[in-house]
């Protein structure tokens, strides 16, 4: 999945250059992601004010090496603006896509058996990667897909986990080529890939996908990669996301409480 000519978001060009994972500055810098969670504690009273959700179930997935406790903050931010938030109960997430599979989809099959309706997914990291691939395995039971810091697109090799990755998980990279490129590609439901530019972990241009009339990319500025998921502004564009309706997509608006945050919009692709 290294980008093809020009570096297009989702291409897999086999020849294209290689991207290399983000600098040791950026990623000693990784340790301002507690002084992201202090600021969304203070904002909290803002965050609430967020467009609230129809009382539809949200599965969150940990990143890598990170467990249910990771998500908590972003559980229970969901459930006071309405959602129903579910943790996937599987322990510290340690890779392994293929792996993970079977047991992602059985999860998902059981939240939309007990509730009756589709299901959103909220993926970091690499539960990002895990939420694409459900999606593509299950649209019938997906609503929606938010992803954060997730390198699932161009060179995915271009982190600063990705040997680590391949010596828990047993998995190489470079495996399972066909999976990669189907991940890496449109999804058959709406989803919001938000990432960083100054993420310490994963080069950012792996996390951008092909914008369309239902998919698009948010760029929150200064955010750490392990900060991502509790970063005010990050929180705030995951619940307007999942605030829309069923069956419906339009653009997230970046004129909100947070405007400085994000980076100007891309364009849809036709």
């Amino acid at each position: 999945m290294a980008p093809g000519p020009g570096g297009s978001p989702g291409s897999g060009s086999p020849g294209a250059r290689r991207l290399r994972p983000p600098g040791l500055g950026l990623l000693l810098a990784e340790a301002r992601g507690i002084l992201e969670f202090n600021a969304s504690l203070l904002l909290s009273p803002l965050l609430l004010r967020a467009p609230r959700g129809d009382g539809h179930a949200v599965l969150a997935l940990p990143g890598f090496l990170a467990s249910d406790l990771s998500m908590v903050p972003m559980r229970r931010y969901l459930r006071e603006i309405g959602h129903d938030a579910y943790a996937w109960k599987m322990g510290r997430n340690i890779g392994g896509v293929s792996r993970m599979r079977s047991a992602l989809r059985d999860r998902l099959a059981e939240i939309y058996g007990a509730t009756g309706r589709k299901v959103s997914i909220v993926g970091w990291s690499l539960g990002g990667v895990y939420a694409r691939d459900l999606a593509l395995q299950a649209p019938e039971m997906v609503r929606y897909v938010v992803t954060l810091g997730s390198p699932f697109a161009n060179d995915v090799r271009a982190t600063n986990a990705t040997r680590l990755y391949e010596a828990l998980s047993g998995d190489a990279v470079e495996d399972y080529s066909e999976l990669r490129t189907a991940i890496a590609g449109d999804l058959p439901v709406p989803t919001t890939s938000i990432y960083s530019r100054t993420d310490g972990i994963v080069n950012w241009q792996t996390c951008r996908l092909r914008p369309s009339d239902r998919a698009e990319n948010i760029a929150v500025h200064l955010a750490s990669h392990v900060g991502l998921g509790v970063n005010a502004a990050a929180l705030w564009a995951v619940a307007d996301r999942l605030a829309q309706p069923e069956g419906e997509f339009r653009q997230f608006d970046r004129s909100g409480p947070f405007a400085i945050a994000y980076a100007p919009p891309e364009h849809a692709q036709s």
